[in-house]
């Protein structure tokens, strides 16, 4: 039973639990593009369903992955996806410590958008933090919920990915060459460039051909609204505040 609930594995020269970092990095990635679909659906075309769902999934991964990471979906999948590699071992208890961050911000989804079906700013700040999150994961290897760790814990946290837990750290630089530098400047100053050229050479034509949104059934036709319907979209004052009402007409159905 023990060995059922145990959170990392114990490994010959290591001293504490661990777990493979290239099966974080992966599993990272596979919350965070259905992640970041779900989200771009809700905002493009107000239908927050995926969204709802994907916090479910979510939030059983995230559990499972606080018991035992070994038994969670995404770290399945994620881990023979990379069952060829060397495994890169780091610290469990960091990685304990942010998956909880993770799974609190799920229940604040849960809470908000799942049982109260509430949309506003504050789903946004969340939903935006747990992209972020997974984000730096899968595509840095940057785990910034385990920066926070040594706040809360006498114990400071060991076996970092690259050794940025070491002590005293080590001292790499800024890192990027000067003749690095330039190309990047060069860079930025060629997509201004390329920016400038494909706005003033104007959008793509045949666009007004094509089907609307509600020839495509996707956007209800618009019609003479109940006192009910009056009532539900009225844009609240923060949506108003910010510039934010068209959009939020659009996210809740209101034409």
């Amino acid at each position: 039973m023990n060995k059922l609930f145990q959170f990392g594995e114990t490994v010959e020269g290591y001293p504490v639990r661990v777990v493979n970092e290239r099966a974080v990095r992966a599993a990272a990635g596979l919350l965070f593009f259905p992640a970041l679909v779900s989200f771009m659906h809700s905002f493009l075309l107000g239908n927050f369903q995926h969204t709802r769902l994907f916090v479910i999934v979510f939030l059983i991964d995230m559990t499972l992955r606080m018991l035992n990471p070994r038994w969670a979906p995404s770290m399945i999948v994620g881990g023979w996806i990379v069952r060829k590699q060397t495994p890169e071992w780091v610290g469990a208890p960091q990685k304990r410590f942010a998956w909880g961050l993770g799974l609190l911000l799920g229940l604040a989804m849960l809470y908000l958008m799942v049982f109260n079906r509430t949309m506003g700013p504050l789903n946004m700040l969340i939903c935006g933090s747990c992209l972020l999150l997974m984000f730096f994961e899968t595509a840095f290897g940057i785990c910034l919920g385990c920066k926070l760790y040594n706040l809360f814990n006498k114990e400071q946290a060991q076996l970092c990915p690259g050794g940025v837990c070491e002590v005293p750290a080590r001292r790499q630089g800024w890192g990027v060459s000067l003749p690095q530098a330039a190309v990047l400047a060069l860079f930025v100053g060629t997509l201004t460039l390329a920016k400038g050229w494909v706005d003033e050479t104007g959008p793509l034509g045949g666009f007004d051909d094509m089907a609307t949104l509600e020839d495509m059934g996707l956007k209800p036709v618009s019609g003479e609204a109940s006192a009910a319907d009056a009532e539900r979209c009225q844009v609240p004052a923060f949506a108003k505040a910010i510039g934010h009402e068209e959009k939020w007409k659009l996210h809740n159905g209101c034409s």
